[in-house]
């Protein structure tokens, strides 16, 4: 099934959804509007024809300075099948408010690739049953894989001894762990 197929009963199943195919070389690959990826979502995971009950990967992806800004990759596959599919659908979100209903009652595995994209990108999704931060402390401030993140941290250095040992300085150190002697760079 291509994407055209694909692009073409989702129209007819979630009317309004703006399901377009997409040209990419690698899978068939569709664009469906925000608002309508859950519906869509069931869509694809329930209809006998589809059958995408395997949700690979989610990907945010910050396009700035384009607009809209953000775009979310979910990546399908169709297994029961005696030669399985994949599927990309992209959804593109604008910068001001990148939000997106959750897919996490659809496909259950995706509530932690949800909370990926939202630590590290920024991108809402509405009604998810979990939303913390996942990969960086809770008191982290921002999304790092946003194109505008400040990356020139002015803070002290916290480690008081050097990253880079010298093989010399390496022994000498394994040497004062085992008889309690001083080390290099210790």
């Amino acid at each position: 099934m291509d994407a055209v197929a694909i692009a073409q009963l989702l129209q007819g199943l979630v009317p309004g959804c703006g399901a377009e195919p997409v040209a990419a070389g690698d899978q068939p690959t569709v664009t469906v509007s925000p608002e309508h990826i859950a519906v869509v979502a069931a869509a694809l995971r329930d209809h006998p024809d589809l059958r995408f009950t395997l949700p690979i990967d989610i990907v945010g992806v910050d396009l700035l300075p384009r607009e809209p800004r953000f775009e979310v990759n979910y990546h399908l596959v169709s297994p029961d099948r005696p030669q399985p599919i994949r599927l990309r659908v992209k959804v593109w979100l604008p910068g001001a408010a990148p939000h997106l209903p959750t897919v996490s009652a659809v496909w259950p595995a995706c509530n932690f690739l949800e909370r990926e994209v939202w630590d590290l990108l920024g991108v809402v999704f509405d009604g998810h049953p979990d939303p913390r931060r996942l990969l960086t402390p809770e008191d982290w401030e921002g999304h790092p894989l946003r194109k505008d993140y400040p990356v020139q941290i002015k803070l002290p250095v916290k480690t008081e001894s050097p990253i880079q040992l010298t093989p010399e300085q390496f022994r000498a150190n394994i040497e004062h762990d085992r008889h309690g002697r001083g080390g290099a760079g210790a």
